[in-house]
């Protein structure tokens, strides 16, 4: 090769070099991201997440025990004694959407083993009863008027049944509950959630129930359906009629050491486990009244107390089940209809405006650093799930820290508000938060949301910190607020 061909070359490889260079250095600068941290196991089910957002579900006890002013029936009432000449299931239905409310249970079957549906497996139902000439079907109106208002439906259908002559014959009832449990799922659609439990009076019949066949049916018809009893597998009980969850409540807990009416664990389920390798967080059930079912000498509990059974439930990592059970007439009680409206209005009210919003804040540290995706400022968006704070890795072991800072003005408020983001798992062990250096509240653990009505009462502020002291690995909050709560008035 002559010389002026090398130099050609050369002049060739020069120019194609500074013309790649010219085309990268008119790209624009890409800043590639941060993955997101891994997350601890176990986590969560799509369903299960669906569930949790909800915060606040219905349950409607209605039954032969209506007309029998009853709590547990004798399984002897005559049928006949159902009758309810103005049922109106969009009444029910329209009660709980002005109450905000997404997901309605219905007892289908209560102890007494009445039966709301015309199942053919029994004549203890709605077709011995003189209501719609023995024509009627409760689930079907109930399922119909929660369908056509985009409300989801439940449905409980209890083990214990003091009718049916089949209960104490283990095969025999099994086959009988299965074939039961297979009319409901098959005949009324999608159903969100299904209810078991096991309740059963002290002189009842020994009776063994084949639970995990009863959940693996569930599961074939409706995939997506979540279970509920002492033992989820999907959501377990609080352990207490009374709507509280414990002061510490982990959505993890280890199934096999449940047992579906054994009361020597309900403190394991009021709380759960850390160690837990089970995603199965807990539902608070409790009724508007002093009872389940409907009494004509009762009356719904006050404002203030459903306001501290929210406080002490969706503020400690849980959903609320609230009972509002329907009357003899077939309606929701007006002025049950009214509590329920006044408590959406006062949640609304306490928490519709985050005083947090709107001023500066800052962290301890920020994974990658910069203008990453896990920024102090993502706890002040509307994502309270997807979007999170994360601290950065070499910080492990130690406490974190996020930092409200008000912005021309001093933060008032007597409700702090925070959550994790528990899609990647629940973690948070321990936390406190300081207003101006002096601690306000304290807590263990904070789950989906956990809400500190602060004893002292209003409290004002330049800088309000919320502290991590310890964790699973390190903490992912996904947001935190700041607010009035014009009800509360600590002694």
């Amino acid at each position: 090769m002559s010389s002026k061909t090398q130099k050609t070359l050369c002049f060739s490889h020069l120019f194609l070099a500074l013309f790649l260079q010219a085309l990268k250095l008119g790209e624009p600068n890409r800043e590639v991201a941060v993955a997101p941290p891994l997350p601890i196991l176990p986590l969560p089910s799509s369903s299960q997440l669906k569930w949790q957002r909800r915060e606040l579900i219905m349950f409607l006890h209605f039954g032969v025990n209506t007309f029998t002013d009853s709590e547990w029936g004798t399984g002897t009432e005559d049928p006949s004694v159902f009758n309810p000449v103005g049922l109106d299931t969009d009444q029910w239905v329209d009660a709980a959407a002005r109450a905000g409310i997404s997901l309605m249970i219905l007892t289908a079957k209560h102890h007494d083993g009445f039966c709301l549906w015309p199942s053919k497996y029994t004549d203890h139902s709605v077709l011995g009863s003189h209501w719609r000439s023995g024509n009627g079907d409760v689930v079907m109106e109930f399922v119909g008027a929660a369908k056509a208002r985009g409300v989801d439906v439940g449905l409980y259908l209890s083990p214990w049944d003091r009718h049916d002559v089949r209960y104490g014959k283990e095969i025999a009832y099994n086959e009988y509950y299965l074939a039961q449990l297979q009319e409901l799922l098959n005949r009324y659609g999608s159903v969100e959630e299904i209810w078991f439990d096991g309740a059963k009076g002290s002189n009842a019949t020994n009776m063994t129930y084949y639970f995990e066949d009863w959940f693996s049916m569930v599961k074939e018809l409706q995939s997506s359906i979540n279970i509920f009893s002492d033992a989820g597998p999907d959501v377990r009980w609080v352990g207490d009629e009374e709507g509280f969850a414990g002061s510490t409540c982990w959505s993890t807990i280890n199934r096999t050491s449940l047992r579906i009416g054994d009361g020597s664990i309900v403190g394991y389920l009021n709380e759960g486990d850390p160690r837990g390798v089970d995603w199965l967080p807990a539902e608070c059930d409790v009724s508007i009244r002093t009872g389940w079912f409907w009494h004509k000498s009762e009356t719904p509990k006050p404002l203030k107390q459903l306001l501290n059974i929210y406080y002490h439930s969706v503020g400690r990592n849980c959903v609320l089940l609230l009972n509002v059970p329907p009357n003899k007439t077939g309606l929701i009680q007006d002025t049950d209809v009214q509590r329920l409206i006044e408590f959406r209005k006062a949640i609304d009210t306490i928490f519709a405006i985050n005083l947090a919003e709107g001023n500066a804040v800052k962290a301890s540290s920020q994974r990658g650093g910069g203008q990453g995706g896990f920024g102090a400022v993502n706890v002040l968006d509307d994502d309270h799930l997807w979007t999170y704070w994360a601290p950065n890795e070499g910080n492990a072991g130690n406490e974190h820290w996020i930092e409200v800072e008000g912005v021309g003005r001093s933060l008032s408020f007597n409700v702090v508000r925070i959550q994790e983001a528990i899609g990647l798992g629940q973690r948070v062990k321990n936390h406190e938060i300081y207003a101006d250096g002096k601690r306000v509240a304290k807590g263990t653990t904070i789950g989906y949301k956990r809400l500190h009505r602060l004893e002292e009462g209003v409290v004002n502020a330049s800088k309000v910190r919320f502290v991590i002291k310890d964790s699973r690995g390190l903490p992912l909050i996904s947001s935190i607020g700041l607010h009035f709560d014009p009800f509360w008035h600590p002694k």
